[in-house]
């Protein structure tokens, strides 16, 4: 298994966070509009937080996340926004590792790991069931946005 070194962003990171995360997107066939002003307001901990992978100086894989909690649980969770490996760093143990570092955040909290994942994403649906995660289909995510919300408010 190949030496991954794991790190929290930080200012100056914009540029990787940025390429990383346009990646996923693109995997994903999503638009993307993040910009590096975004990042820097957004993901140092404000918003969200974001950790890094790397393999000596090069980029490999990025983790973004933020706390929730559910009120009839009474519990804390971590909730992972953001999760992706680059294709040539995939099959070498950095996505597990990416969750056992959540995971230990979660526990510290006495809470949970939650995430979502798109319905056609196999190899992840595959990897996140060999974690043992349970996929729970009687969920719809909702969302407010645009000219719905503005109608709303």
């Amino acid at each position: 298994m190949s030496d991954f070194t794991l790190r929290k962003a930080v200012p100056g990171d914009e540029p990787i966070i940025q390429t990383l995360l346009k990646e996923l997107a693109e995997y994903e066939k999503l638009r993307f509009h993040l910009t590096q002003s975004a990042i820097a307001r957004d993901m140092f901990g404000d918003a969200c937080h974001c950790d890094l992978a790397f393999q000596g100086d090069a980029p490999a894989g990025i983790v973004t996340w933020f706390w929730t909690y559910k009120s009839f649980r009474a519990a804390r969770g971590l909730f992972v926004e953001d999760l992706y490996v680059k294709p040539e760093f995939r099959g070498r143990g950095l996505g597990r590792r990416f969750f056992a570092h959540l995971a230990a955040r979660a526990r510290q909290a006495n809470g949970f790991l939650e995430w979502q994942v798109l319905d056609w994403n196999a190899p992840s649906i595959e990897f996140y069931k060999s974690l043992g995660a349970g996929l729970s289909p009687e969920w719809i995510t909702c969302r407010l946005e645009g000219e719905a919300l503005e109608k709303l408010s």
